[in-house]
Formats: structure tokens, C-alpha cells, sequence
């Protein structure tokens, strides 16, 4: 018997319910950007796994807009006799729609998925948006994973820094400097910050999905199934009146009348908008959270610090055993592969007091696979690691204290030279951007072009950000900042936690990123300056040397100084001779 694909069975779905066409996101209810399984509703659909995306299905064809980061992949991935691909941000689905599709095509949504902004935009379009009742999912996905159950952990005042009652109320004070009666609370990170909690619905991300509702006397109601509940102590529940996650809309609805309800419009689902707008006023703000969870308080800072540095010995240990195995595999004709390589990385990271788990899926790409920037081994892609090319290794980890991201790219004998320039070029933009001095409140996208202009002085460039803010034990990309060509109106100030990674990538032949993350200081009244926590040897083998400057390789050799000093008591004694040698200065 012939099974249909789920791309034929979603347009059967659409025949009979009378649509033309169906957006489908690469989301859940709270935006997340890594999603449950049982949310991998594109996935499921087209076969494409990124992290960003957005299908329309069509009766005719099916369309999937994927960002820079995933044009390779997707390729990959997905039956391009059945899919085309485009870009999102180049040729966004508004615009595709506005130009292709006739007045009045039937194009439904789950007002779930979709955010205000995104529904304001495509409204522009000359389709007609139909929200959907039920998920047509709930029908068609007949092996659909459950919903997640994971348990919900208290985040110690010793750890966070800050009581959830004095949160509470620092947000309450912009509800009523904003005349506004209740903060609904959609964003999971946003929830655990505010409560001092974590969960563990998601791997790698620290969140409890769930929604709240913050009033303007500081009180909550905690939309939470509560088989997540089993772990927090009374005093933690006691704080909070408790209701079930499903009933949250429709609490929205009745809390509405009469009232001003502020509404993040770039992250809550549209269907806040639907409940509230008939009976109450929508204050449009981002949600206040946002901003306040990315200044971090003097204890979270050295958390940061504290983990880096376990952190950085799991990479030290790692790199020395890799640099050892090698040459050692490749001469014995049984080479390392990527998979044996982020297994091994992982066990190095368990040795580390603090360690709960990745920060997100490891990125271990060797050669033409690190193209892909999002790359994960599989099976069925796993390649070698040997001589005479580069090895992506993008990972970090979830620590009691603080979270961890960074990259380094490897080469053991010499690549061709071409490439060297490529690492170069990277390398030189990395140290642009954190040697910069910049003024306090300067904003993301105002810094860019720093790490972008060895590259682009070769006619070079990379299509995904420069940097982005990461979370105290929460989520690895963590709004609102970030460092990129798009504007980003937020203002980076001292105590802001930030990557810098630039890269470069060519197709079907290798892929180069150098990660830190650092810490925004005051550096002299009204300025500020990046300070490193990552700490991990940069590989300065394929480096040109005679292209740095000698303020560039005075950085470099004072951090290396700074890595050894701090690293050489905490790493494997067999890893110690390998630190000294990888940390030796470069000028003589």
C-alpha cells in the first residue's frame, strides 16, 4: 500500500478543510529556537532540522526559507524535487507572497506559531490568513512524540544573585511607570529568570515551558503542568498561585476586561492579541525581562568566570588528546572521526566539577563539512579528521554557575595556502572586535563591521552574525543583543555577556569560526571593552604571521600568558606540555 509523504498528506489536509496553502514555522509555542521533538513540525514536514526556518505549503508546491546560515544544508537535507529553497532574510516569505500568490488564497496559521510582528507583516500580503482551530498535525504526525515532562529545579539566590520577589517587583515598577495592569510572560527564559527556576523540557536549554502572568502588585500566576512540579520545595510553589499551561489563553481573555495587558509583539503567540484585543488594551512593549535578565549582577558574573575556567581546562584536556591521536590514528590508516572526537570532548567536559550538560549540540565539522556553519555529525555525513585540512569544533556547556560557548578551528599539517589567508583574515577580524574601545551604549550592529573588514578586503564575507548574548545558566543565545549587520536598537553596557565569532565558509570545500565569549567592563568613564572569559589556546598554526600587526600578536601572546597562567593548575598533567607548547608566545 502506498504511504503518503507528509507533504501529500498535509495538502489532502488542505483540500479538505478548503485552504490554498499553509505556513508552517520551525517554532513552538515560545519561539524557542531549539524546539521538543514532539515540535519538530518541519522537520517532520520537510526533513530540514536548522534551528530557523519557515515552509509554505501550497497545493502546487512547497516553499522553505532557511537563513545563510542554512542554505548548504537544507539542500542537504530536504527533497529538492519537492522543495525549493529561499532565503529568509533576502527574499522573505511577505515578500514572495505579496509578488506570487493572487488576492484572497486561503493560507492558514496556527496563531500559536505566530508572533503579532509576523502576522502584521504577512497581513500586508494579499493572501487571506485563516487561523487555525486545531493543528492538523495532531492528525496527520501519527508517531508524534508526547509533550515534554521535564522536572523544574529551584535556582539558588546563591547561584542567581537576586531573590524572585525583588524581580518581581523591579518589573512591577515598569508595569506601573507604563500604566499597565498585568506582564504576560511568554518566553521560558524570561519565566525562569523571573521565578528562579530551571527545566529540563529541552536539552541543552535550561527552561520550563511553560507561561505566567506578572500583575502590577508583583504577584504571579504560573501557567505549568504540573507533572514538572515534583522537585520544587513549597516555598518555591507557595510563591506563585499555579494553573495548567493549557488554560493560559483563555485566563488572558478573562483577566482582559477593562485592563492594559502589556504584550511582547515579537515573541508572544498572535493569539494573545485574538483573546485580549475584544475586551482590554495592549501595551506593545518588549517584554521588560528581556533587558534586565541581559545586565548581569555581580554574582552571576563570577559564576561566568568560574565556569570558564573549568570549561577551559575540559578544552585543554581535549585539545591535548586530540593533537596526541591525531597523527597517531592517521598513520595507523583508522582515523578520527568526528563523532569519536565530540564523544571524547563531552566525557573531558563530565571530568568538570558544575557540569550539567551541553550548551547546545556540539558542531564537530571536519573539512567541507564545516561549510555548513550549523553543522551536526551523523552517521551518514561523519567524515574523517586528519592532515592537511581544518576541524570546526563549536560547542560549551551548561554549568551550575554559568554557561559556556566557544570555537576553534584545527589543522594538523599544513593546508593549502589560500586557506592559511582565509584563517587569517578571520583571525585578524576576531582581534579587531575584542581589542575594540567603544562607548558605553554603543549598539550591536554599530560594531560589525570590525570583525568583517579583513574579509571583506579580500572580497570575503560570512552570512550569519558577529556575536550574540548568552545566558546565566539559561538559553546559548539569549536576546535582545546582538552583534550583526541588522540593527539591533539595544544598548551594550557593562555586565552584558556576548560571543565574538567571526567566520568564513566555501562550499564543498572547508569552513573557518574562532569563538570567545567575553564579558562587556568599563574600560575609562563612558567607554567600555570586551574581557575574555573563554579561555583556550587559539591555534595559530596556518596563521600567517608576518600579515598581524604587533599589536595584534601582543594580545595574543598576553592572552595565551593569561590561559596558561590560569589553566596549567587545573588541566591533566599530560595535558600541561601541551598548553605550554600551544600557548608560546609569537613574538621572540
Amino acid at each position: 500500500m502506498h504511504t503518503p509523504t507528509p507533504l501529500s498528506a498535509l495538502r489532502q489536509w488542505l483540500q479538505e478543510n478548503s485552504l490554498d496553502g499553509m505556513i508552517v514555522p520551525r517554532t513552538d509555542a515560545w519561539q524557542s529556537e531549539n524546539c521538543a521533538s514532539n515540535d519538530e513540525k518541519l522537520a517532520w514536514l520537510t526533513g530540514f532540522n536548522g534551528s530557523a526556518g519557515v515552509a509554505l505549503v501550497l497545493r502546487d508546491k512547497a516553499l522553505l526559507f532557511v537563513d545563510g546560515r542554512y542554505q548548504v544544508q537544507a539542500r542537504v537535507q530536504v527533497n529538492m524535487d519537492e522543495v525549493e529553497i529561499h532565503h529568509l532574510h533576502n527574499e522573505p516569505l511577505a515578500d514572495w507572497l505579496t509578488a506570487n500568490v493572487a488576492a484572497g488564497t486561503r493560507i492558514g496559521f496556527d496563531p500559536m506559531l505566530m508572533t503579532n510582528t509576523e502576522f502584521t507583516q504577512l497581513s500586508a500580503t494579499p493572501c487571506a490568513l485563516v487561523p487555525l482551530n486545531a493543528s492538523p498535525f495532531d492528525a496527520l504526525w501519527t508517531d508524534r512524540p508526547a509533550a515534554p515532562a521535564g522536572l523544574i529545579r529551584e535556582m539558588p539566590v546563591a547561584i542567581s544573585g537576586e531573590s524572585s520577589e525583588d524581580k518581581r517587583q523591579r518589573v512591577a515598577a515598569v508595569l506601573a511607570a507604563n500604566n499597565a495592569d498585568y506582564l504576560a510572560v511568554t518566553l521560558p527564559d524570561n519565566i525562569a529568570w523571573l521565578l528562579n527556576v530551571r527545566g529540563s523540557d529541552i536539552p541543552t536549554s535550561p527552561v520550563p515551558l511553560s507561561f505566567a502572568l506578572l500583575g502590577r502588585d508583583g504577584r504571579v500566576e504560573w501557567f505549568v503542568n504540573d507533572n514538572k512540579l515534583a522537585e520544587l520545595p513549597d516555598a518555591v510553589l507557595n510563591a506563585f498561585t499555579i494553573a495548567s499551561q493549557d488554560t493560559f489563553i483563555e485566563r488572558c481573555q478573562q483577566l482582559a476586561e477593562g485592563k492594559r495587558v502589556m504584550v511582547d509583539a515579537d515573541s508572544a503567540p498572535v493569539a494573545l492579541r485574538f483573546a485580549i484585543e475584544p475586551r482590554g488594551e495592549i501595551v506593545w512593549r518588549t517584554d521588560p525581562i528581556t533587558l534586565i535578565k541581559a545586565t548581569k549582577n555581580p554574582v552571576e558574573l563570577a559564576g561566568y568566570r568560574e565556569c570558564h575556567l573549568q570549561d577551559g581546562a575540559a578544552w585543554v584536556n581535549f585539545l591535548a588528546w586530540l593533537s596526541r591521536e591525531v597523527p597517531l590514528r592517521a598513520a595507523a590508516g583508522q582515523p578520527l572521526t568526528e563523532l569519536e572526537v565530540q564523544a571524547q570532548q563531552l566525557a573531558f567536559r563530565k571530568q568538570q566539577p558544575g557540569f550539567i550538560e551541553q550548551s547546545f549540540a556540539t558542531i564537530s565539522a571536519s573539512s567541507s563539512n564545516a561549510a555548513m556553519c550549523h553543522y551536526h555529525s551523523s552517521e551518514a555525513s561523519n567524515k574523517p579528521i586528519g592532515h592537511n585540512h581544518f576541524y570546526l569544533n563549536d560547542s560549551g556547556g551548561q554549568y551550575a554557575n554559568g554557561t559556556t560557548d566557544a570555537t576553534r578551528t584545527l589543522a594538523w599539517g599544513n593546508v593549502p595556502s589560500q586557506q592559511r589567508l582565509h584563517y587569517t583574515a578571520v583571525l585578524r577580524g576576531f582581534l579587531s572586535l575584542i581589542t575594540l574601545q567603544f562607548p558605553s551604549g554603543t549598539q550591536g550592529h554599530q560594531l560589525d563591521a570590525f570583525a568583517r573588514r579583513p574579509l571583506w578586503e579580500m572580497g570575503l564575507d560570512y552570512d550569519h552574525g558577529t556575536g550574540h548574548g548568552v545566558g546565566h545558566q539559561l538559553l546559548i543565545h539569549e536576546n535582545p543583543h546582538r552583534i550583526a549587520k541588522k540593527v539591533n536598537p539595544w544598548p551594550l553596557v557593562a555586565g552584558n555577556i556576548m560571543t565574538i565569532e567571526p567566520g568564513y565558509y566555501l562550499g564543498d570545500s572547508h569552513g573557518i569560526r574562532i569563538e570567545n565569549q567575553v564579558e562587556i567592563v568599563e574600560s575609562r568613564p563612558g567607554f567600555c571593552k570586551f574581557a575574555s572569559l573563554t579561555l583556550i589556546p587559539i591555534d595559530l598554526s596556518q596563521v600567517e604571521l608576518d600579515l598581524l600587526s604587533e599589536q595584534e600578536k601582543q594580545w595574543l601572546d598576553e592572552y595565551h600568558q593569561q590561559v596558561r597562567e590560569a589553566l596549567s593548575p587545573l588541566v591533566n598533567s599530560e595535558a600541561r606540555s601541551w598548553l605550554e607548547a600551544a600557548t608560546a608566545p609569537v613574538r621572540v
